[in-house]
């Protein structure tokens, strides 16, 4: 097995994993090293890879099943895995501030968990950063099983058989009204997840929020905001942030199952961001775990 080496980034998540090239062929106890990691940390980032949108694609199948595009499925009805983070375009021009396509993306600076709209959501996500702004950009990650570990008992007992309702359309139009197209809207109809979790790797349950969350099934809309609310102001104090800073050459992994990530904006009028991700279909619906 390829001698990694592992240094913890938070004490709730994270971890950075050297000694790997991640250009290489991976032999079966590195793959599997790396995914009792993503368990362990869920959130790991390999810096100082060369990966391009082939390896990132061989290394996402490698992870489990690639998730298609909600954007382009649901606009294009096309299948395409990546997606790109940032103002770069496909011709490599960057586009500012007020360009729709970066009010849009502006989305990601709420709290979420990605594909958490799906039927069946994301298990994890994958980035690789190409080009990075010299300020701003940073993405910021926050663990759900520690904010489950600090519910009291009752508070658990209360919140664990509830269900969510998670709607792509109320969160993205938070951003922008019209943000959504009607085509993509009909793809993404709201969805029902379950309030906590459970990573059947390890065992350990996580809250599952975010700002596709809408409401709680079967609770007055006011009432279930607030609890989301609550949930949500308390597991992002600032003591259990892990704040990203994003180099070229980074090639991230973090578990959308017990995570919520935000990004925290940067001047697109000044820089410029590429990062391609792909992402690993869940296995199932929250319901079945």
């Amino acid at each position: 097995m390829t001698a990694m080496t592992f240094e913890p980034l938070h004490a709730e998540l994270g971890v950075r994993i050297t000694g790997i090239d991640l250009r290489e062929t991976l032999d079966p106890d590195t793959e599997a090293a790396i995914r009792d990691a993503i368990d362990r940390w869920s959130f790991v980032c390999f810096p100082g890879q060369a990966v391009d949108d082939a390896r990132q694609l061989e290394l996402t199948r490698m992870l489990g099943e690639p998730e298609p595009n909600h954007v382009v499925q649901g606009n294009e009805g096309r299948i395409e895995y990546f997606g790109t983070i940032g103002n770069v375009q496909a011709d490599g021009t960057a586009v500012g501030n007020s360009h729709r396509s970066t009010i849009f993306l502006s989305g990601n600076f709420m709290w979420h968990s990605d594909a958490s709209f799906k039927p069946v959501p994301a298990d994890l996500s994958v980035m690789s950063a190409h080009e990075v702004p010299s300020e701003g950009g940073e993405t910021e990650f926050v663990s759900l099983r520690t904010a489950w570990d600090r519910q009291s008992p009752d508070r658990q007992a209360e919140l664990e058989p509830l269900v969510a309702i998670h709607d792509y359309v109320y969160s993205r139009s938070r951003v922008a009204p019209d943000a959504v197209s009607p085509a993509l809207a009909a793809s993404l109809p709201p969805v029902r997840q379950r309030l906590v979790r459970t990573n059947p790797a390890n065992g350990r349950k996580n809250l599952f929020l975010g700002s596709h969350a809408k409401t709680i099934e079967g609770w007055d809309d006011a009432k279930a905001r607030a609890t989301l609310d609550d949930l949500t102001d308390e597991a992002t104090r600032p003591e259990h942030v892990l704040t990203h800073r994003w180099a070229v050459g980074d090639f991230v992994i973090w578990d959308n199952r017990c995570l919520i990530h935000r990004g925290s904006g940067y001047d697109a009028d000044r820089h410029r961001r590429r990062m391609r991700q792909t992402r690993v279909r869940g296995r199932c619906s929250s319901l079945e775990e």
